[in-house]
């Protein structure tokens, strides 16, 4: 005899779930069937409102297999009058987004309201008025579990939820997902932290730290959605393959208007097409040179030679050179961009010109002052004292210019340093030139040195710890008049200029007064695996926390030796991609093209990082300098000791092995031929 469904708590929620569905639906469908033909004037208007009608049709798309909601609070009381519609006992379903029947009343709350806020941060010392929370779990996008906790019931031992244990670990093919139903409170106060304060994440492999980065943005755009709007978000990261493993993610929570880059896009002012040894980049990179381009920059300003004489009709008006001098004076003394101060400088002409002629007895307007400004006198001399700039000439003499460069790089920059970063062959034009991704940096910092750098609303800088000073400059001046929140792990830093401290880095991002939180509790590396990674981190982070995997899976983790090469590499892959998710081989930058040629004659087929994988086809082959910030369910890791190798010092070696070691979800095989290196006996 079947159970009624009103006596079935499963069935029930199966029903809401429907519903709500049917809600979405309706939803998307009452946008689809606006008529904007009378409310539009013109044309521009129409395709501006188009354009915003479509975002919130993509919006509220119903993604099959992603679950509308995945949470249930039941409130004791109602919630605060601030914070929703709600009677005693109100009951709420939280999701990725709200969802409304036609009536207007709520059927499903999104997960940012401030209402559902407790399904986070509740717990049995701290239920925040709530009776029940109730977790969902989910077999593609049909319900089929739930999981309950009583917060008030003192009789209830406070336990782990199995279904939260789950979603954690459940295997992943594809880009990377987003956390709403996992996230963890530590995790919930970085989210929801205020706007106007910037935020350093520290965090080792597997705490969350982009998940929770890109999660702020989708809260922050939800509480200052019309804030945002004007000013801008942006999420920058290492490279075009991590911003392709990640780009679904706030897609997903219905946010369409992130826009993503790498902080080679921000400054692609050149087409780069050379490279730099380690040293000459470490110099380029070093904040000391953002004084050189400065210096180098004003040194086109000269004083004037003499006066200048505007003749207006029959009278002449004469500047005299003292005071041309002391405009030119103010104008330094100020501190303004070099072309705002130029586009000042004959405005300020013209206005000692328009004081001779009040007290002449004329009576000139602005009208006046703005011929005055445009006089071919004037023109003249500011095009001697004052002159336009092209950043990347500017940059060019630096590097081409022995000279040049040691007049400005004088106390700065020692006479080796100033040899490393001269070009061997100096380039004859802007287009011509070799320029290297540092370059574009220093081409970057003299562009706003002239012209101020358009500032965005919030930026999200992951995997940070690998920027120069130059590159954090050039981030910081996206986000002078926002805010930021800053994403990364000291020891994952593989570059030769890595970041020493959050502190310093904040620095010369420009927001010193962020605050630095510490992610320690590891969710996504099984615990032997950052339990063995870890053994490096006394000699390539030696003050930083161990990450504390919370995982009570253990994982799979073995080491073999790989006497038969790329065969046992080969055959260790085949035996992983019999389990369910993905599998990752990481191997040393050099080794790809032998374990691509070995694959392929065994016959498994594989993709590239930031390549879509699929069900067919769940094996990624990853160059050890691609791999930070990718996860997958397996991951089969080639020769550590060229992984090491492959660095131009031990140290950086290690902290790239470090990143390879804490890629896998659920198992880790580590396949070698040559020894492992001593640091993980």
């Amino acid at each position: 005899m079947s159970t009624p469904v009103h006596d079935d708590p499963l069935a029930k929620e199966r029903s809401h779930l429907a519903a709500s569905r049917s809600a979405l639906r309706a939803m998307r469908e009452d946008v689809e069937s606006l008529d904007i033909t009378d409310v539009t004037t013109n044309w521009v208007n129409a395709a501006v409102l188009e354009a915003q009608i479509e975002q919130r049709i993509k919006a509220l798309a119903d993604l099959s297999e992603t679950p509308l909601f995945f949470g249930r609070l039941d409130y004791l009381h109602a919630p605060g009058a601030e914070q929703a519609e709600g009677g005693e006992g109100e009951r709420f379903y939280v999701g990725r987004r709200h969802v409304h029947d036609a009536d207007g009343d709520p059927m499903v709350i999104d997960w940012r309201a401030p209402v559902s806020q407790p399904f986070y941060r509740a717990s049995k010392k701290d239920p925040q008025d709530i009776s029940l929370r109730r977790r969902f779990g989910y077999t593609g996008g049909d319900l089929t579990a739930y999981e309950d906790e009583h917060l008030l019931d003192p009789a209830e031992a406070a336990t782990t939820s199995r279904l939260l244990q789950e979603e954690i670990e459940r295997p992943r093919v594809g880009p990377m997902r987003d956390i709403v139903a996992t996230i963890q409170p530590e995790q919930d106060e970085i989210v929801r932290a205020g706007l106007a304060g910037s935020v350093c994440v520290q965090g080792g492999p597997g705490t969350g730290k982009t998940a929770v980065g890109l999660h702020r943005v989708a809260y922050l755009l939800y509480a200052h959605r019309e804030r945002l709007a004007r000013t801008g978000t942006l999420v920058i990261g290492p490279n075009r393959s991590f911003l392709h493993y990640i780009e679904q993610v706030l897609p997903a929570l219905g946010e369409l208007t992130v826009r993503q880059a790498t902080v080679d896009d921000l400054v692609a002012h050149v087409e780069v097409r050379g490279t730099d040894d380690a040293a000459t980049a470490v110099i380029k990179g070093d904040a000391r040179m953002a004084e050189v381009l400065r210096r180098a920059l004003y040194s086109h300003v000269v004083p004037p030679a003499e006066g200048v004489v505007v003749v207006r009709g029959s009278r002449r008006w004469r500047v005299p050179v003292y005071e041309l001098e002391e405009i030119v004076r103010e104008l330094l003394a100020r501190d303004i961009r070099y072309g705002a101060a130029r586009e000042a400088l004959p405005q300020r002409i013209a206005h000692a010109v328009l004081v001779q002629m009040e007290r002449a007895g004329e009576a000139p307007d602005d009208r006046v002052q703005n011929a005055v400004a445009r006089n071919a006198a004037v023109k003249a001399l500011v095009k001697s004292v004052w002159p336009q700039v092209d950043p990347a000439k500017l940059v060019l003499r630096l590097l081409a210019d022995a000279d040049f460069l040691a007049e400005h790089a004088a106390g700065i920059l020692t006479e080796d340093e100033q040899k490393a970063v001269l070009w061997a062959k100096p380039a004859r034009s802007v287009k011509s030139a070799r320029w290297s991704p540092a370059d574009a940096v220093l081409i970057d910092e003299a562009t706003d040195l002239i012209e101020r750098t358009h500032s965005l609303g919030h930026v999200v800088l992951d995997e940070a710890q690998d920027l120069s000073p130059m590159q954090y400059r050039a981030v910081g001046r996206r986000c002078t008049t926002g805010s930021a929140t800053v994403l990364g792990d000291l020891a994952q830093g593989t570059t030769p200029w890595a970041t020493r401290s959050w502190e310093e880095a904040l620095g010369h991002l420009g927001k010193t007064e962020a605050v630095i939180e510490e992610l320690t509790a590891g969710f996504r590396v099984p615990t032997d695996v950052i339990a063995y990674a870890s053994r490096l981190l006394p000699h390539i982070a030696p003050g930083l926390t161990p990450v504390a995997s919370i995982r009570e899976n253990p994982g799979f983790f073995d080491i073999r030796t790989a006497p038969d090469g790329t065969a046992d590499v080969v055959a260790a892959c085949r035996e992983l991609l019999e389990r369910e998710g993905s599998v990752g081989l990481i191997a040393a930058d050099a080794r790809v093209p032998e374990l691509a040629a070995a694959l392929a004659a065994a016959g498994i087929g594989h993709v590239g990082p930031g390549e879509e994988t699929t069900h067919a086809t769940r094996l990624t082959l990853v160059p050890a300098s691609l791999a930070k910030g990718l996860e997958y369910d397996y991951v089969v890791l080639d020769e550590p000791r060229a992984v090491v190798d492959g660095e131009p010092d031990e140290r950086t070696g290690l902290r790239r092995l470090y990143v390879a070691l804490t890629r896998a979800v659920s198992g880790l095989i580590v396949t070698h031929a040559s020894g492992l290196p001593p640091q993980l006996a």
